[in-house]
């Protein structure tokens, strides 16, 4: 469940005005000398507990806006980091303009009719278009494309001899 900040102040404000209204009470009987010693006690202490907890509630909304805001910076700063490393290979690549786009939409995860509809070409053009990126990348298919673009992410160079295809950490046994 999703929870927005609104809710939250919400609940203080509403934790406000029964501690408003307890303390009130309180006061008014405090001045009027109730009889009710027991009863007061009790009000004071509603009072006390629901102010104290809305600054509790208070202090995590902005513990939990911080923690959003910074996650979103950070979130960005990848995102923008993984689009340079995606165009630096396509730059390496040497892709054309219209490749590149292509390239991109398979980086996604578009499949090639997807592709075709989003560029609104025929799928054989798509395909054509993929055998060229496959061939200037070094590729045999798209999961290669994949493997070489994420092997770039995490900066681990490939072994001496190893091919794009048989890219598989050393220490990972095989399933």
């Amino acid at each position: 469940m999703k929870t927005s900040p609104t809710y939250f102040v919400v609940l203080i404000a509403v934790q406000g005005f029964c501690a408003a209204i307890f303390a009130s009470d309180a006061i008014s009987d405090l001045f009027y000398k109730s009889d009710q010693d027991w009863h007061d006690a009790i009000e004071i202490i509603a009072s006390v507990g629901l102010v104290l907890a809305m600054g509790l509630e208070a202090r995590n909304l902005f513990d939990l806006l911080q923690r959003k805001s910074n996650l979103e910076r950070t979130l960005k700063s990848a995102s923008m980091a993984v689009h340079a490393v995606i165009e630096s290979k396509f730059s390496e690549w040497a892709f054309s303009p219209s490749e590149r786009d292509v390239a991109g939409l398979l980086v996604k995860g578009l499949s090639t009719a997807e592709i075709a509809k989003v560029r609104g070409t025929a799928e054989g053009t798509v395909k054509a278009q993929l055998n060229a990126i496959y061939r200037k990348a070094d590729a045999r298919s798209r999961s290669d494309l994949m493997s070489q673009i994420l092997d770039a992410m995490i900066d681990r160079p490939l072994l001496e001899g190893e091919t794009h295809a048989a890219h598989v950490p050393r220490d990972v046994p095989a399933e």
